[in-house]
């Protein structure tokens, strides 16, 4: 199976919904193999914060969520961008279901810690139950997760979706991990890195040709493939159905 992470800023382009529900599509078509998709929605809750009055924080690129702030995180991840993944896919094709890692409990999350800030309700993932999602699979559902999570202490929980897709994928042994966002892939002098290794990419982030927003995302895969995905694939949705991007593996 294939876990696609769908980057949040991506969702507010129209244009970019209809052309992911076809490729989807397109992509079961041509791989007969089940897909799991994990989404974000950055840009829509800081939207509706500020909407709200409410301010935007972050720490080291994570958005620190008090309760306040979690309400809105779930209502736009839970509700309005799975719900927009959802019906695209369903207009294509796909038979979509749009569920939450609260939902069945499929994603258990503890609070993350950090060093030097109090993140509030911001958690990493320490349980997926695959054997739920490998359910809905058998089915020939294809699941459309949004990243809020449920805390071993019962509490809701955001959880930064590039983290939760890579748990999904480790979790579930999945053959690819792939990361959708608007950049081709990992890019040096201008040109675009076909392949990295786990010890390339952590040379190539300590030198900083990986930097700024590809830093996460490339930790992220790191951490997929050290969870036991076979591989993960940085890309455009263009490149997609190509098979470009960037590959990460062992």
């Amino acid at each position: 199976m294939r876990v696609l992470k769908i980057g949040g800023n991506e969702l507010s382009d129209p244009g970019f919904i209809v052309l992911l529900g076809k490729s989807v599509a397109h992509l079961l078509e041509e791989t007969n193999s089940p897909l799991v998709i994990v989404h974000g929605g950055g840009r829509a809750i800081a939207g509706l914060q500020t909407q709200l009055g409410l301010e935007v924080v972050k720490v080291d690129g994570l958005r620190v969520t008090d309760l306040e702030s979690l309400n809105v995180t779930q209502m736009v991840l839970s509700g309005q961008s799975n719900k927009t993944v959802v019906k695209a896919l369903l207009a294509a094709g796909v038979d979509a279901l749009g569920l939450s890692g609260v939902d069945g409990g499929l994603l258990r999350c503890r609070k993350k810690e950090h060093p030097t800030a109090d993140l509030g309700y911001v958690g990493e993932i320490v349980e997926v139950r695959s054997d739920l999602l490998e359910k809905l699979m058998g089915l020939g559902l294809t699941p459309v997760l949004s990243p809020i999570s449920l805390g071993v202490d019962g509490h809701t929980y955001n959880v930064n979706a590039d983290e939760a897709a890579s748990a999904v994928a480790g979790a579930c042994q999945a053959e690819e991990l792939v990361f959708v966002s608007n950049v081709p892939g990992v890019l040096c002098a201008g040109e675009l890195v076909p392949s990295l290794s786990a010890a390339e990419a952590e040379e190539y982030i300590e030198k900083g040709i990986i930097n700024g927003g590809m830093v996460p995302k490339v930790r992220s895969a790191l951490q997929a493939v050290a969870y036991g995905a076979d591989k993960v694939r940085i890309v455009n949705l263009p490149g997609l159905l190509a098979g470009e991007g960037t590959t990460i593996v062992r």
